[in-house]
């Protein structure tokens, strides 16, 4: 048994279906829950990229991995059957705001449609099996209708979104209310939407996101090009949303009280809503470099502040964020200097997770 699963047996042999398990969040999320006992299973496209975490820490023997879009609902329900899953992690996703420019089509097929066939498979499988199934849907929090007024979002603010990416996401919860509602009120299913903040840590490795393009640039010696320094965000290490989603499965599992049949909220505090110069300056602490702004007059829109109000998550949940931005980046920025000069990822991983789970 992993110290990590010590003084919690609750995910010792829980059948878990993760969609998306060989993205970033996936991959940590799979790589913990594995530690901790669970019977981990996941659907997800072949990771993208050279470096990726999912090959970085070997994961792909230690669960039960498979490949498949989350777009082909015959595949899905294959899958959902197959599983016979005790709680149900839908992390995939068309992740970013620029590529939801460059096929908008592709985003929301995936974003919308993608997370109807997943809602729709445990719905069938419902039918047929009436043992309880946990179902954390992941969207984000850029599903709001964003004025960029100064306000932390509550949970029952207007949905929107200006880019497709965001659009799409706000569509997806709207999918999710509406199934809950329509299809799983007192049934064997309990569905939960958990709307996280600017996720950064180690192993990030996608385009056109601060922190790999800090880290790609620190590693070949380079002075970091940032886009929109002035842009503020709610940051926060990828733990952080990964324990809520875990805890969040916990409550719904173990419980039919309607309050975790909800959307949650899973931002950090206030005070660690900062503009992206204040990451790049912070990281810059802990690996030297150089950085300087280049903005681009032609780019996409994309929000100047955005915040989220987290109380609902504590309140309800008991999950309040345990490191605030410094620490943030500094583990952030740990992880990957420590696997460049030549650490074991997968143990550089759990020790951060130790860590997270004694502060």
């Amino acid at each position: 048994m992993s110290d990590l699963q010590a003084g919690n047996d609750f995910w010792a042999g829980k059948r878990v279906l993760i969609t998306g398990h060989t993205g970033f969040k996936g991959s940590w999320l799979s790589f913990w829950l594995d530690e901790m006992g669970a019977d981990v299973f996941g659907m997800a496209l072949a990771p993208e990229g050279q470096p990726n975490l999912f090959d970085q820490l070997g994961h792909e023997s230690e669960i039960d991995h498979m490949l498949g879009d989350i777009r082909d609902s015959d595949l899905v329900a294959q899958r959902v059957t197959q599983v016979q899953p005790d709680i149900v992690f839908h992390l995939a996703a068309q992740p970013l705001v620029l590529a939801s420019y460059e096929d908008p089509m592709q985003t929301w097929q995936t974003n919308v449609m993608g997370s109807l066939h997943v809602m729709q498979a445990c719905r069938a499988l419902s039918k047929t099996c009436s043992k309880t199934c946990a179902l954390v849907m992941v969207t984000t929090d850029k599903v709001y209708e964003n004025q960029e007024d100064g306000r932390a979002y509550k949970e029952d603010a207007p949905l929107g979104g200006y880019d497709p990416y965001s659009a799409s996401k706000a569509a997806m919860e709207i999918a999710i209310s509406s199934w809950r509602r329509s299809f799983m009120q007192n049934g064997p299913v309990r569905m939960a939407s958990a709307r996280a903040g600017n996720v950064i840590g180690g192993g990030d490795w996608a385009e056109n996101r601060i922190t790999p393009d800090i880290v790609r640039a620190l590693i070949a010696g380079q002075e970091i090009s940032v886009r929109n320094p002035g842009a503020v965000r709610p940051w926060q290490h990828v733990l952080e949303p990964l324990w809520g989603y875990i805890t969040l499965a916990e409550r719904l599992w173990t419980s039919d009280d309607a309050r975790y049949q909800s959307s949650f909220n899973l931002g950090p505090d206030m005070a660690d809503v900062r503009p992206v110069q204040d990451l790049v300056k912070a990281a810059l602490g802990h690996w030297s470099g150089e950085w300087h702004e280049t903005p681009d007059a032609a780019a996409p829109h994309e929000a100047g502040l955005l915040s989220l109000d987290n109380s609902r998550a504590a309140e309800v949940l008991g999950v309040s964020p345990r490191w605030n931005f410094d620490q943030t980046v500094e583990k952030t920025i740990s992880w990957y200097h420590a696997v460049q000069t030549g650490g074991d990822a997968p143990a550089i991983t759990r020790a951060q997770i130790r860590e997270f789970m004694a502060a």
